[in-house]
């Protein structure tokens, strides 16, 4: 804002519904709350800045504002965070949290939406076991979301949806469960609690992170508008198995991953064609918004490369070779930082008999200088 520069800080997780817009002369201070330095490193920060020895007043206002916005990581934070999962525990559905920002917010806006969005679909052939669409917001990416939904059909109805979405604030090496409802515009689904406690039942369950998530939400809400509100779902929330893109090795010789593929595996070999899989998942993100030192334009420069780069990975995921797929993303630590990385994994691993089909690749300025890809996938034995 020009006439309110400064660096903006809210929480993500909403723990705290406070935005913050810190002046450019202190963002420099925020150094000083990395939990090694102590109040004497701010106030000797804040003498150099001003000049003035007479400092206590403005530091003591920079810290209790910091923390009265549940920013720092003290007791008012933690009694913030415990209120918050414990309201989404003991909640009966998963509100959405996306209702009137990602999509419309009233039934009627949201079907003349979607339909818009799927307008001049061509259904594809042959019943398919699972599709991959983009978790971007849908007005970005609304040919890729058209692709992969298009490859439904009416018969698709009774099927269990069983959707991996990423997981963008869980933990790396969990997945995220929840039995609650999702509930939409449209209505509250339907979860398939067979499975969900089959899951749990191993030790997954990692609740709160579906609270603020998009990746199942944007799913969810196409599906609702497809098959009418009461869908049965199975919401999976994937970590990013980044300890495995870091450091080597495959995501399950991590413990919690090794049972949760297996486990999955089970699931899918027993139930077979009751279940349909969903998969909500972008690919690359590059340009500044991700910390890359260049200027992403959609198709463009370096975006063919990505793009060249991008469909080799596609080709792995519609061969099926899982291995092959997660060497390349281990590439290079995953320098195009592809977020759908671990539901595919996941996904390949459960279900090795399924094999991809590319209906649309497509990239997307997010920003005047940042680009996210993504896809419409069907998969099928």
């Amino acid at each position: 804002m020009p006439e309110k520069p400064g660096l903006v800080i809210r929480d993500p997780f909403q723990y705290s519904d406070a935005t913050l817009i810190i002046p450019p002369a202190l963002v420099g201070c925020l150094e000083c709350f990395d939990g090694t330095q102590s109040e004497l490193d701010l106030r000797h920060y804040l003498v150099q800045l001003t000049g003035d020895l007479q400092i206590g007043e403005l530091q003591q206002h920079l810290i209790d504002t910091l923390s009265a916005a549940g920013f720092l990581d003290d007791e008012s934070f933690a009694q913030r965070k415990d209120d918050a999962e414990r309201r989404f525990a003991s909640a009966g559905v998963r509100d959405a949290a996306h209702s009137g920002s990602g999509y419309p917010a009233t039934a009627a806006e949201l079907t003349e939406t979607l339909g818009g969005y799927m307008n001049g679909a061509a259904p594809s052939p042959g019943k398919v076991i699972g599709i991959a669409a983009p978790h971007v917001s849908p007005f970005g990416g609304i040919d890729a979301y058209r692709a992969a939904y298009s490859a439904l059909s009416p018969a698709d109805a009774e099927r269990t949806f069983v959707v991996l979405g990423t997981s963008h604030y869980g933990e790396p090496d969990r997945i995220g469960l929840t039995r609650k409802p999702f509930r939409t515009p449209f209505g509250d689904t339907r979860t398939d609690l067979s499975i969900v406690d089959r899951l749990a039942n191993e030790g997954h369950m990692e609740d709160y992170c579906h609270a603020v998530e998009h990746s199942i939400e944007f799913q969810v809400v196409f599906l609702q508008h497809l098959f009418g509100p009461s869908i049965r779902v199975v919401p999976i929330l994937c970590g990013s198995y980044a300890h495995s893109i870091y450091r080597g090795g495959l995501p399950e010789e991590n413990e919690n991953v090794r049972r949760v593929l297996g486990t999955l595996g089970e699931v899918a070999a027993r139930e077979g064609d009751r279940l349909l899989w969903v998969l909500g998942i972008d690919m690359a993100h590059m340009g500044r918004r991700y910390g890359d030192d260049l200027d992403a334009l959609a198709d463009h420069g370096d975006m063919q490369e990505v793009a060249r780069r991008d469909r080799a990975r596609i080709a792995s995921i519609e061969s099926g070779d899982a291995r092959g797929f997660w060497d390349q993303v281990q590439e290079n630590r995953d320098d195009l930082k592809w977020c759908g990385s671990a539901p595919l994994y996941t996904f390949l691993k459960s279900v090795p008999e399924a094999r991809g089909k590319l209906l649309h690749y497509q990239q997307w300025n997010i920003d005047e200088r940042s680009v996210v890809s993504f896809a419409g996938m069907s998969f099928q034995k």
